[in-house]
């Protein structure tokens, strides 16, 4: 009876295998690169004990430290063991995502993984994967990105460690990124992307602000320069956003019966159009933000397509709506808000 209770149990999963074999194996290649990672992190303690590792990076990793427990004791995010070991990357990128698109409409790709449900992006660890999936997206029809990440969250199931990219990074943009990842490790609700990862923004954001401004003062330089490149930065979501609505309004007017061609054409001129138009945002402390951002877009194999501007939407469609919420009925008190959002959203 056992022998026939095993033999029905394989059959099973070896039935579930062949169905879902791209969902497997795709499982298989994220654990395999998240063990890896895991393996090969050391303590905290042993890096800053290590008298190879120069007392600029053992700052810095002290710092992610103080941030955590600001996280924590200040904002009320939940308590964590992340960021207690250390990677080391050796220079080398360590996760890449795709995001795919309809080519004549704002609508993107869904990727549907158990449990956290469904998302707008695709990420690796295998680079030559990352591609092979571009690939085939683009011959399905897609406007597709690839871009490398350069943190991510398990949202509270295991314990992420600090990268050695980290370590590359300014304070405010340090202070932001660590608060953004924990934050997902505190409230993240299911097939909820574009709601989870503009909370995220929005709270890792208001927690750098808190925190440079508690730690250094708001005259100092760090907070000074967080400060003008937040102020460039949302200039530059409005003229994005406002470039999605005008693509939206552009690919209504089409019909199935528009030649691909007039399709093409009005596309890339309205797209090269908001980047050209990127100029109206700067003032004369952010021109370098617009060379950097104009170098970046205008090349014409540079020019962002629809995938680019789901992105966008992804992390931030709603960073109004956060900010009047918070400071409109909450009084601008972070942990009475945060208290009512994770009593009125459910999270993993």
């Amino acid at each position: 009876m056992r022998r026939k209770i095993a033999l029905v149990i394989i059959g099973v999963l070896a039935v579930l295998v062949v169905w879902q074999w791209e969902l497997v194996s795709y499982g298989w290649m994220q654990a395999r690169g998240q063990l890896r990672i895991l393996w090969n992190t050391r303590p905290v303690s042993d890096i800053l004990a290590d008298t190879a590792y120069p007392d600029s990076l053992k700052q810095k990793i002290e710092l992610i430290q103080e941030i955590k427990r600001f996280a924590i004791d200040s904002l009320g995010l939940n308590k964590s063991g992340s960021y207690e070991s250390f990677y080391d990357q050796q220079g080398k990128p360590i996760l890449w995502v795709v995001t795919a698109a309809e080519p004549y409409q704002l609508i993107g790709k869904q990727w549907t993984f158990p449990i956290i449900g469904t998302f707008s992006y695709k990420g690796f660890f295998e680079k030559d994967w990352a591609d092979s999936t571009v690939s085939q997206l683009k011959r399905d029809g897609f406007d597709t990105r690839i871009n490398e990440v350069s943190a991510w969250s398990t949202l509270g199931f295991l314990n992420d460690p600090i990268l050695s990219s980290f370590l590359n990074r300014s304070v405010g943009s340090l202070a932001e990124l660590i608060i953004h990842e924990l934050t997902h490790g505190t409230l993240f609700v299911k097939n909820s992307l574009e709601y989870n990862e503009n909370l995220a923004d929005f709270v890792g954001e208001y927690g750098a602000q808190r925190f440079l401004a508690q730690k250094y003062g708001k005259q100092s330089v760090p907070y000074q320069n967080y400060m003008s490149t937040k102020a460039f930065y949302d200039r530059y979501d409005e003229h994005i956003l406002r470039g999605t609505r005008t693509l939206d309004s552009l690919y209504r007017t089409f019909k199935p019966t528009t030649p691909i061609v007039v399709k093409d054409s009005l596309k890339w001129q309205t797209i090269r159009q908001i980047v050209v138009t990127v100029d109206t945002i700067s003032n004369e402390l952010t021109q370098s933000h617009v060379r950097l951002v104009k170098k970046r877009r205008l090349d014409k194999l540079n020019l962002p397509n629809n995938a680019y501007f789901i992105g966008y939407l992804t992390y931030r469609k709603q960073q109004n709506r956060f900010r009047n919420e918070f400071e409109k009925r909450f009084d601008s008190n972070f942990k009475r808000y945060l208290t009512y959002l994770k009593e009125t959203y459910p999270s993993l």
